[in-house]
């Protein structure tokens, strides 16, 4: 079965929760997953100041950590419609890596939050999405096979192009399970791919 790595950053755990719930997909589909986050920038007083959380169990990555995965799942939160500064900061010391050609075939995949309904999940999918492509990685999204992607009853995250969650502007809502269930499906979906091209 393939290997797979959840990587993500998470400023206030909804990004995390994500990651767990991608993971749990995929040990759904057999494969191997480890979860790990990138390191936080941030000067750790100003992330206490502002209540960053600074407890997560994940263990932090290394970028030499990607080349030996068969599938990346990323994850993070939105800034102003685009990737944290985080997580852009991990991905740009991927260079070695393209040089090498080291995650070309390999699958990729995105996942997100944002504050707002309309606080740029979708371009900070395809923005992220476009760092995989350039990694030479074949990217897989969130199908309408998923039918929480059409669920009209309540207010939910959820695109084609990734799992997402809506934080709320003071971050107190939770991901939903509708939500949750995308992020299950999403990394099961991509397992089995993997499962397919290097099972």
């Amino acid at each position: 079965m393939s290997k797979v790595l959840v990587l993500y950053y998470s400023t206030y755990g909804h990004v995390e929760k994500l990651a767990g719930a991608v993971a749990a997909g995929v040990r759904e589909a057999g494969a191997t997953v480890d979860v790990k986050r990138v390191p936080e920038t941030a000067p750790e007083a100003v992330a206490k100041a502002a209540n960053f959380k600074l407890d997560q169990a994940a263990p932090v990555a290394k970028i030499e950590d990607l080349a030996n995965y068969d599938a990346i799942i990323i994850g993070g939160p939105t800034r102003f419609g685009r990737m944290a500064s985080q997580l852009a900061t991990f991905i740009d010391q991927a260079g070695g890596l393209w040089a090498k050609g080291a995650l070309n075939g390999k699958v990729g995949s995105a996942f997100t939050s944002t504050a707002s309904q309309h606080g740029g999940q979708e371009v900070n999918l395809f923005s992220t999405i476009t760092n995989l492509l350039h990694l030479g990685m074949v990217v897989v999204g969130l199908p309408y096979s998923f039918g929480g992607l059409t669920e009209m009853g309540e207010i939910t995250g959820g695109t084609p192009y990734g799992a997402t969650t809506i934080a709320g502007l003071d971050g107190s809502r939770q991901p939903s399970e509708n939500e949750l269930a995308g992020a299950r499906f999403q990394g099961r979906h991509v397992a089995e791919i993997a499962n397919k091209i290097f099972g």
